[in-house]
């Protein structure tokens, strides 16, 4: 989130941008436009530039298609482990009518595997500036990000495991940047990150999720969702149910949300509520992305 307010403060036009956004994600869910993108699958063509200084940075092709395989079984709610939600969220475990593929063109109309490989200098990147997504500062550059959602794969700085770029931010840096090792579930993806939910995580936002606390820790916060919980705070681990705060007994925080910080294996769901939202966006602002199969 520190870095979506360094772009609100950044970039003049973003709160604005992001003040018309809400109110047209609004409108599509209150018109039912959001609902008429979820009756169909949608696929959003995906390109993921892998941007390494060491062999254990340059991820393999089928580390790449894991992560891939367990952002359409998370979206498409066909996760085996959803079995483990607690009853009481059971009948809120929601399929988003969203997939994910890898394209097999480039912007140029010539055959590609989705995967972009760049070799770089660069020890680690910092998420402050976004040099990952500049060929500039030993990075690769985006491709048209109103055409594919980039994805880039890289050795973090100060241990983040990703983030994202909400919709309204800056064409040239919109996308997701993930750990290395945070990044599918072979190869360098590593425990207790190793089963691709930062990935999903970070999608979320670049489909306007927001945490499910609403990202305060007085429970005055907001994920802009009615059918998640209010939480004070992220959950860390392998939390016990119920985890109770914000006067939310006695079911408490819905921890295995991909929207909050649990261990991977301990997040397995999106809700009814946080579909709509995406598929709202999908609707009002990320309209080239969503590609009826």
């Amino acid at each position: 989130m520190w870095v979506h307010e360094r772009l609100r403060e950044t970039d003049p036009g973003l709160r604005e941008r992001r003040a018309q956004l809400k109110q047209r994600i609004a409108g599509s869910i209150s018109s039912g436009e959001a609902s008429r993108v979820a009756e169909e699958l949608v696929t959003i063509p995906t390109v993921v530039h892998v941007v390494h200084r060491t062999d254990e940075e340059n991820v393999s092709h089928e580390q790449v298609a894991s992560q891939l395989e367990v952002l359409n079984r998370d979206f498409r709610a066909q996760n085996e482990d959803a079995k483990n939600v607690p009853e009481v969220w059971g009948g809120l475990v929601a399929d988003a009518k969203i997939q994910f593929e890898l394209v097999t063109e480039d912007p140029q109309g010539d055959a590609t595997n989705g995967i972009v490989r760049t070799e770089t200098d660069q020890e680690s990147f910092s998420p402050d500036g976004d040099p990952v997504k500049s060929t500039e500062s030993g990075g690769a550059a985006p491709w048209p990000t109103d055409r594919y959602l980039n994805i880039w794969v890289c050795n973090l700085a100060e241990g983040l495991l990703g983030y994202a770029q909400f919709p309204g931010g800056p064409p040239e840096s919109d996308g997701v940047v993930i750990r290395h090792s945070a990044f599918g579930t072979v190869g360098s993806a590593a425990e207790p990150f190793n089963l691709g939910r930062t990935c999903t995580h970070e999608v979320g936002h670049y489909l306007n999720l927001f945490h499910i606390w609403g990202d305060s820790d007085d429970c005055s916060g907001s994920d802009e969702v009615s059918d998640t919980p209010s939480a004070q705070a992220p959950n860390y681990g392998k939390p016990e149910f119920p985890h109770v705060s914000c006067n939310n007994a006695p079911n408490g925080d819905m921890y295995t949300n991909y929207m909050d910080y649990s261990d991977d294996a301990a997040m397995f769901m999106f809700t009814p509520g946080q579909v709509t939202r995406m598929n709202a966006t999908l609707a009002a602002e990320r309209v080239a992305l969503a590609k009826p199969v």
